[in-house]
């Protein structure tokens, strides 16, 4: 296993590195908040990410959407000190395979680990029940889903138009007229919408928006 470990303590860290190193886990890289994860996974490309979710400048759960929205076939499981269902929930919608609390003890931390190999969702003890209970309930209609959540969490109203338009293939000067809004604006706009998404070009922002359903409404 190739794995990553996201975390904004790090000694934490560097004893969670030491603890899968003496199991023969090859740790690529560590990152101390979700926007260095997603700088460093791009070039790293883990296999699985371990993932703490209250973190500064970016939280675990954003990372793991944008992650997610770019590599579909990376795992991420979140390793964090936080029960409540909010996170437990948003968590799994948001691209998560897996879900561990941080008392867990050593033992049954690397097994949950190790049975994600066996194709098992690593899942603290009680977390599969609430799970269920949660995904079997029936849908409700709304804002609530992921494609939204991903995109609203950085990205003002004004840039997801602007998004919307350049993935219709329109200018920026055909945008400019549309909005009554400089082509010079309109620019500016697409830069901070690549920064936000830590992208590196119009193309990948036209490909997250596509692959996320992002659309202004």
């Amino acid at each position: 296993m190739k794995v990553f470990l996201v975390d904004d303590h790090p000694i934490f860290l560097d004893g969670l590195k030491t603890l899968l190193a003496v199991r023969d886990i090859d740790v690529v890289g560590m990152a101390y908040d979700g926007c260095e994860a997603i700088t460093k996974v791009r070039e790293l490309l883990p296999e699985i990410i371990l993932m703490d979710i209250s973190m500064p400048h970016m939280d675990g759960l954003t990372a793991t959407r944008i992650i997610k929205a770019e590599f579909p076939d990376i795992k991420i499981i979140m390793l964090t000190m936080s029960e409540t269902d909010d996170d437990l929930f948003e968590a799994i919608q948001s691209g998560a395979c897996g879900y561990l609390l941080k008392n867990e003890d050593t033992e049954t931390l690397i097994e949950r680990l190790m049975g994600l190999i066996r194709g098992e969702a690593p899942l603290s003890k009680g977390l599969t029940l609430r799970i269920l209970n949660e995904f079997t309930k029936p849908k409700k209609e709304g804002k609530s889903s992921v494609q939204m959540n991903a995109a609203n969490d950085f990205l003002t109203h004004r840039q997801i138009q602007v998004l919307t338009m350049v993935t219709q293939g329109l200018t920026y000067k055909e945008i400019g007229h549309k909005l009554f809004l400089s082509e010079r604006t309109i620019k500016y706009h697409m830069g901070e919408i690549i920064n936000k998404l830590h992208l590196k070009n119009r193309k990948q922002a036209i490909a997250y928006a596509r692959k996320m359903k992002i659309k202004f409404s």
